[in-house]
């Protein structure tokens, strides 16, 4: 082992998040020094402690009703900002668009898959479910896009964790329901969606099928948490969390977007709907990367300029 610290990692106690803290213990340890073939070793230089969120506790509402995004990431930030842990481990999309004074992204590792997932027993597309089908999901942003696609759904408010929702589907709850296709395949569970929502026709929430490794400003810059970033994905969700952030996007508002490279060239797609997905606005650009000094910054840049663009169009026609 190196003279590195200890770095206490916290994270909610779901099978999900455990899934995802159970990777990054491994790449944090390795960063370390510790020996991946030894647990032990691994368990000591990363320890992950369990924190509960309000969150999990209220499981019945939806999350703009006990306060938003911020519900999943309150009690960790805390821990952070106590010293009681030393990073955390978060799915980027549930992060709001503004950190706590004090605590950073540190570092994002190379992203999943960012797509929604369709899981059904009835049908296979969305578009084969039958008149008045009930769908069930949490998501504003899907519940929205869906209605924007299907206008007949029934959509109800669907929220637990991953084997919950599956357990409901199969209780039939509902006839479909949408999952993010990142947590399905962090789960071994990829092989479950009858189909993958198209990202640009239905742009998933900024940051999905991204960890966030969320750090005191302090030790932002730890070489540990350099070893773990990923350029290529930091690049892109900066740019879909600058729409997030020109939109002041939180759980109350439907809000897509979707970042991806062609070559050197970045291309976004941002879009904000009406909760009822009678009214959608969309707005699409790119930026040349090349031989830009500061790339996440540019892409930033694009993302709010797109995030603004759909904010002046829409006006108060949804709920911004």
């Amino acid at each position: 082992m190196t003279t590195q610290p200890q770095v206490r990692i916290g994270a909610r106690g779901s099978k999900l998040s455990l899934a995802q803290a159970g990777h990054m213990q491994r790449r944090i340890a390795a960063a370390l020094g510790a020996d991946l073939e030894d647990a032990a070793q691994v368990a000591a230089a990363a320890p992950l402690i369990v924190i509960t969120t309000t969150g999990d506790r209220v499981q019945d509402r939806r999350l703009l009703e006990i306060g938003g995004k911020g519900m999943f990431t309150k009690e960790i930030e805390e821990a952070l900002l106590e010293g009681r842990i030393d990073c955390a481990v978060h799915s980027l999309k549930d992060m709001p668009a503004l950190l706590p004074q004090g605590l950073c992204i540190a570092a994002i590792p190379e992203r999943e898959d960012p797509r929604d997932a369709f899981l059904s027993l009835k049908a296979d597309r969305l578009e084969d479910l039958p008149q008045g089908a009930v769908l069930g999901t949490a998501s504003l942003r899907r519940q929205a896009q869906m209605l924007h696609r299907r206008p007949d759904l029934d959509v109800q408010m669907l929220r637990g964790n991953v084997d919950t929702r599956i357990a409901k589907l199969t209780a039939g709850d509902a006839d479909a329901i949408l999952l993010a296709y990142a947590g399905l395949k962090r789960l071994g569970l990829g092989d479950l969606p009858k189909n993958l929502i198209d990202p640009i026709e239905c742009p998933p929430a900024p940051g999905q099928g991204a960890l966030a490794i969320e750090t005191r400003v302090g030790d932002c810059d730890a070489a540990w948490v350099q070893a773990i970033r990923h350029g290529p994905t930091a690049v892109a969700v900066a740019a879909e969390r600058g729409a997030l952030a020109a939109l002041e996007g939180s759980c109350k508002t439907a809000i897509g977007a979707h970042a991806w490279f062609e070559g050197a060239h970045l291309k976004l797609i941002v879009e904000a709907l009406s909760t009822n997905g009678a009214r959608r606005y969309r707005h699409a650009g790119e930026a040349d990367l090349t031989e830009l000094a500061d790339p996440e910054a540019s892409a930033r840049a694009l993302g709010l300029s797109l995030g603004r663009a759909v904010k002046d169009e829409a006006g108060d026609a949804i709920d911004l």
